[in-house]
């Protein structure tokens, strides 16, 4: 019961954080200067009769009232006015999804196992040479932006030894070989900051599990190291860093604008770029929320999946 209202108040903020971020988003771009209709040559009409549908020539707190009606609650986001002149813009942020999925799966598919690997072997050889080289390289994996390991993987791999494609391969084929390789420098790029990230925190959370009372009292009963290590330490250290694991997809994603960019990523990193400088702005009010969501939705599963890892936190919350 606890956990059943716990759950139904984080929805109630999450709705609220989400409209309220919507409102500052909605009126903040409702203050930038409208692209003047007749730019739009033969589409004009068309133009013309969709802000008018959406009420452009009335009071703020009107135009949001229709947008929360006919975007939010009715599905319809208008259409794109200068990236993609004339089309839906729900058409064109979901013909532009599976790009930007596929290459954070693969990044997280890289990086998560590689970071837990590194982590682990580094609490198992802590105060040891590898532990310091593997620190080290965390250290300055994270302090460097993803971006500077993008112009990086393009410059040796791409471009010097040409093991990939400078971008990423256009169409839909996306399981074929020469899509994955093409997407391989991108995932390069976004998975060696979670790498070092998700190998730092596993080190200290099972460095510090390992010198624990209940692991002495295993070594006692017979168990080899290797045994405690695998039965208790692992699974009592893997309780606040499952959720790390949940969190590095959004991370991931957040981080793939500038990356989507550089590579010629067809997704939504990309066109949400380009609906800033190209000022369309249906198309970021859509962004917005999509990535608001789903920002927001991963919060939620974070919090709630400690209760399911570990039922003493159901239990203690009593």
């Amino acid at each position: 019961m606890y956990m059943f209202k716990y759950v139904l108040k984080r929805i109630a903020l999450m709705i609220g954080v989400f409209l309220a971020i919507l409102t500052m988003c909605f009126v903040l771009v409702k203050l930038l200067p409208l692209t003047d209709a007749q730019q739009f040559g033969k589409d004009m009409n068309l133009i013309l009769r969709r802000r008018e549908a959406l009420g452009y020539n009335k009071p703020i707190l009107v135009q949001f009232g229709i947008f929360l009606q006919k975007s939010l609650f009715g599905g319809d986001w208008g259409i794109s006015e200068t990236l993609y002149r004339g089309q839906e813009v729900w058409a064109v942020f979901i013909s532009k999804l599976p790009a930007t999925l596929l290459v954070n799966i693969y990044s997280v598919i890289f990086s998560v196992p590689l970071g837990l690997m590194l982590g682990i072997y580094a609490a198992l050889k802590k105060n040891k040479w590898q532990d310091y080289l593997i620190s080290t390289l965390v250290m300055v994996f994270i302090s460097v932006p993803s971006y500077v390991y993008a112009l990086l993987v393009q410059y040796l791999l791409c471009f010097k030894l040409r093991l990939f494609p400078l971008q990423m391969n256009s169409g839909t084929d996306w399981l074929s070989w020469s899509m994955f390789l093409s997407v391989i420098p991108a995932v390069l790029s976004l998975g060696f900051g979670s790498i070092a990230g998700l190998a730092r925190y596993t080190r200290a959370e099972l460095s510090e599990v390992l010198t624990s009372d209940f692991m002495l009292l295993a070594r006692t009963k017979g168990l080899t190291r290797g045994q405690a290590t695998v039965r208790h330490a692992l699974r009592n250290s893997m309780v606040p860093i499952f959720p790390m694991i949940l969190g590095e997809f959004i991370g991931i994603l957040g981080g793939s604008f500038v990356i989507e960019k550089i590579f010629g990523v067809p997704g939504v990193g990309q066109l949400m770029i380009n609906s800033i400088t190209g000022r369309d702005y249906n198309v970021f009010m859509l962004l917005t929320a999509f990535y608001t969501l789903i920002s927001l939705m991963t919060g939620l599963v974070i919090d709630l999946s400690y209760g399911f890892i570990d039922p003493r936190i159901r239990m203690g919350a009593r």
